[in-house]
């Protein structure tokens, strides 16, 4: 069983940034791939971004291509999200994902484990 606890969230101004962290429990966080997914009020949960076990292979959303940057450190069991040139439309509530399998992976049903969520305002 892996729990993850995100934080960082908040309120910002447009064009300002954030940065989001997931702290994952367990040992076996080093061979998980990990992804952000958000969801905003009325919508359904949509992709980020994601980073495989190593690191190695990496995928953005087209929304947030350019302007967010996901990363991970297995010695602190954490992944995160860089988010700059934050736009109004990226308000949500952010979640962080471990997927039991080491790729990387857009698709909500891949992933085992699901935080609770941070809420990110972005204010225009």
């Amino acid at each position: 069983q892996v729990q993850l606890v995100e934080s960082g969230g908040g309120l910002v101004q447009a064009g300002g940034s954030l940065r989001l962290s997931c702290a994952a429990s367990g040992r076996t966080f080093s061979s998980y791939a990990m992804g952000w997914f958000r969801q905003a009020p009325g919508k359904e949960r949509e992709f980020v971004a994601t980073i495989s076990w190593s690191g190695g292979l990496i995928y953005y959303a087209d929304s947030v291509k350019g302007r967010f940057t996901i990363s991970r450190d297995n010695a602190k069991n954490t992944v995160y999200l860089q988010m700059n040139s934050l736009k109004a439309e990226d308000t949500a509530v952010y979640y962080c994902a471990a997927n039991k399998k080491p790729l990387a992976s857009w698709r909500r049903a891949d992933y085992d484990y699901w935080g609770q969520g941070t809420q990110v305002i972005v204010s225009s």
